[in-house]
């Protein structure tokens, strides 16, 4: 209605008066009709107003008009982030509703502002044009009521006339809307209003944010303003003690200058419509509402806005919002000192609703009390009671138990404000469990809840206090072998210790076996005797003493690689015969699948659905067992052959099976368990930290000690059957040392006899160098030194040095007899003279 009266009223002006310009308007609904008569009759028209959204074609459609405003973008983008500064994340939108624009865009541009910062708007709350109210206050506590059922308590009024602002106000306060944990925004519109308003009415609204467009004070032309401004007023308004004159006031004043400035000059000339027009769109100054500059028809400086906070009577100013930078202090550009404030928040202290002293921020949301507690579902029937256990199901007054109850009350100590509490058992499946909070039967769930992306849409999940994923449980004997002392070494490490010790065997011989009578004897029987001595050196039981130094330097490092290789041997059989190493028939998730076997899950959580959706297992195959003993009988009937439990389960029940379960680990993972609360609470986001405290400090981890300790056969015995084998990588070094040292020794042995073979040579004939080879071939084996002495006339018989083998000591005449008549025979043939030593 009061559109219409503006519309005609202006017509009515623009006919009968003959008006050249027209200036008022303060809300967008009456400034687009009269911008519409305006253009029809080419008036130019200065608004104090723009829409929430800037139009794309407002120039070519309205040219004649200049709105002395900006859109909203820069106001919501303001509120964005005093709430995301607070963490909130619901809020509720207040507006009042009229016949032209309805919320004039605002709300559009409030929840694009909110989904930048991750919030949203939980409700938004229409009221109906004051002028159509006939029991305003009746109809105020009405609408109200609908927000009761809300929990969010976070209050954006973004647009309502100075007369619904006051019921708005007064009603909200007698419902206990402006409670200590309740906010409320206003918009620049309504933040105007406060320096109109009456001290009974700014009471009300104690504890409010208002965003208002900063001007300043401190300028000559403002204080000459001024006081002509509170003279003309205190005349005309003898009982209002605020005579503040408001944005609209010198946005007046402005408008004044603007058409004195464009007609200057232009007294007694014709001058059209349009020229004016153009002309005022191309004012230029700084006026008392700011400066004063349009484009496109609008103003095109974005404002600095100024952020208040009633208190009491009055309201102070608190920060500046700068656009595109933030929070700022003061008119400075603060990027020097830091990189903007947009997510820290306001740095002014801010008095909020219904508390002078608050030291905390309100939470934003409808907090439990005595007299409404949080109503916290629990599962009353799982599957591991270590987790929830309801004593007694027909007393819903006796607390559960369990190591998930006491987590919350431990994390609830942490959380620094009392928050009252009453457990409600609910014997369901946990998804039905996410939907009672969803639907608001319960406030909370606490309970071995793991969290899923399909139920975090619908609820709040806390930080996890465990971690989850899926392992297969199977049935498991101890793995038994009467090869057992193979298993420390790999045939890789057998097969090089056994060519070492016969290479080092070789060399031991063929260094001893000249000069050493222990080493003599039949080829048997020197072979024997080495191996002998190499295999009981690696117990240290060699008896057989070596003469030779090279021999005792290659027996120095084969004793040290001994040391290392039966310490190791010793430690790594050890560890495999008191380790309970368990071995599993069943090996992977495609060997159930393949051989159509039989598996065991909980029924009532999520782990049934995905072992038929993702892991691809036949329903008719899949077993439901409700509790944690179930599964031991399930097994000893052969029902299933493997049982598939979450991670923190597998914990519970392999710490009491160790001895006859395997556990595979988990290899699906989810998001871990987590407690339940309403879409965007703040205690969920207060239980996070108090558990990342918990979890800091140890106190998580002791509570887990307490509730899931290993049962007495399972403390000590481990059931991880992966002590390692000892591999060939690991001591290839050794092995090379010790072949190294016997190789060295070796050729400085054969160089040694070949030096002393040439000194002692006084044979000169047959020197050729297979007869040189022939000899100390001989000499190598035999040991022995055979001098020639040739003589012209008769062949002589051979010297016999006894040094060397048994085969040239003689123990009878007959013996000697038949070696002389051998040594004639041969007097003819070429003699070896190979000496000593």
């Amino acid at each position: 209605m009061a559109t219409r009266n503006y519309s005609v009223a202006a017509e009515k002006l623009i006919k009968e008066t003959n008006v050249t310009v027209i200036i008022g308007l303060e809300t967008w609904e009456l400034a687009a009709p009269v911008a519409e008569i305006g253009t029809r009759a080419r008036v130019p028209v200065l608004s104090f107003t723009a829409p929430s959204i800037t139009l794309p074609l407002s120039a070519l459609r309205w040219p004649f008009l200049a709105q002395m405003a900006n859109n909203d973008s820069e106001q919501m983008t303001c509120i964005a982030a005093i709430i995301r500064s607070y963490g909130w994340k619901k809020v509720i939108a207040i507006y009042e509703d009229e016949t032209y624009g309805g919320d004039s865009g605002k709300l559009a541009v409030l929840i694009e502002a909110l989904q930048d910062i991750g919030s949203e708007i939980e409700h938004t709350l229409v009221l109906p044009p004051i002028s159509s109210l006939s029991n305003t206050k009746k109809v105020m506590q009405e609408e109200l009521m609908k927000l009761l059922s809300l929990e969010s308590r976070v209050f954006v009024v973004l647009k309502a006339s100075s007369v619904m602002t006051i019921h708005l106000f007064e009603e909200a306060k007698n419902m206990g809307f402006m409670g200590r944990d309740s906010a409320w925004i206003i918009t620049n519109k309504i933040t105007t209003y406060l320096d109109s308003f009456n001290t009974s009415i700014i009471s009300s609204m104690a504890g409010v944010l208002g965003i208002k467009t900063y001007y300043t004070e401190n300028s000559s032309k403002y204080e000459s303003f001024y006081g002509q401004f509170k003279q003309v007023f205190r005349k005309k308004y003898e009982d209002e003690d605020n005579f503040e004159p408001g944005i609209y006031a010198l946005k007046a004043y402005d408008a004044i200058q603007i058409i004195t400035e464009a007609m200057e000059g232009m007294i007694n000339t014709n001058i059209s419509s349009k020229q004016l027009s153009e002309k005022i769109l191309s004012s230029n100054f700084t006026g008392l509402s700011g400066e004063i500059q349009f484009e496109r028809g609008m103003l095109s400086q974005n404002p600095t806005l100024r952020i208040v906070n009633v208190v009491g009577k009055k309201y102070k100013e608190l920060d500046f919002w700068l656009p595109s930078f933030g929070f700022s202090r003061s008119l400075v550009n603060e990027e020097t000192e830091h990189d903007g404030n947009t997510a820290q928040g306001l740095y002014g202290q801010v008095t909020w609703p219904d508390d002078l002293n608050q030291v905390r921020n309100p939470k934003g949301w409808a907090m439990p009390t005595n007299a409404r507690p949080l109503i916290i579902g629990v599962p009353g029937r799982t599957s591991f009671e270590k987790f929830v256990k309801v004593k007694n199901e027909s007393n819903q007054n006796e607390e559960p138990e369990g190591y998930c109850i006491d987590l919350f009350k431990m994390a609830r100590e942490v959380l620094g404000y009392d928050l009252p509490y009453k457990f409600v058992p609910h014997f369901s499946t946990y998804d039905d469990l996410v939907r009672c909070v969803h639907n608001k039967t319960f406030d909370a769930v606490v309970g071995d809840i793991t969290i899923l992306a399909n139920r975090a849409e619908l609820v709040e999940f806390t930080q996890p206090y465990a971690e989850s994923g899926l392992s297969m449980i199977v049935p498991a004997k101890s793995e038994e072998s009467a090869w057992m002392f193979m298993k420390p070494f790999t045939w890789e490490m057998w097969m090089a210790t056994a060519a070492m010790l016969i290479y080092t065997m070789f060399i031991v011989w063929f260094l001893e076996h000249r000069s050493n009578p222990e080493f003599e004897g039949t080829w048997k029987t020197q072979i024997g005797t080495a191996m002998w001595f190499t295999c009981s050196s690696l117990f240290f039981a060699h008896r057989e003493n070596v003469q030779n130094n090279f021999t005792r330097v290659v027996v120095i490092v084969w004793l040290f690689v001994s040391l290392i290789l039966t310490s190791s041997y010793t430690d790594s059989l050890s560890s495999m015969l008191t380790v309970n190493k368990l071995k599993v028939n069943v090996t992977d998730i495609e060997f159930l699948k393949r051989n159509n076997l039989k598996v065991g899950c909980d029924g009532d959580s999520f782990v049934r659905n995905y072992l038929v959706d993702v892991l691809q297992f036949k329903s008719e195959n899949i077993k439901t067992i409700n509790s944690q003993d179930s599964y031991i009988g399930e097994f000893e009937k052969k029902h299933i052959a493997a049982a598939f439990l979450e991670l923190p389960y597998e914990k519970v029940f392999i710490n009491n099976y160790c001895k006859k379960f395997s556990a595979t680990t988990p290899t699906y993972r989810f998001g871990g368990l987590g407690f339940i609360f309403h879409k965007g609470s703040p205690i969920a986001m207060d239980f996070s930290k108090a558990i990342l405290t918990l979890s800091e400090n140890g106190a998580l981890k002791e509570l887990e000690e307490k509730w899931f300790a290993p049962s007495p056969e399972c403390s000590t015995g481990v059931t991880d059957n992966r002590t390692e084998r000892l591999r060939l990588h690991s001591f290839w070094g050794l092995y090379i040392i010790s072949g190294a040292t016997s190789t060295i020794c070796f050729f400085l042995f054969i160089i040694k006899i070949i030096k002393d073979q040439y000194r002692s040579n006084t044979s000169p004939r047959n020197n050729s160098i297979w007869s040189k080879a022939i000899r100390l071939a001989r000499f190598i084996y035999q040991g022995q030194q055979i001098n020639f002495a040739i003589d012209q006339t008769r062949p002589q018989l051979p010297e016999i040095i006894g040094r060397g083998s048994s085969r040239w000591k003689y123990s009878s005449p007959d013996a000697a007899e038949n070696h002389e008549a051998a040594s004639l025979e041969a007097a003819d043939v070429e003699m070896l003279y190979i000496p000593g030593g």
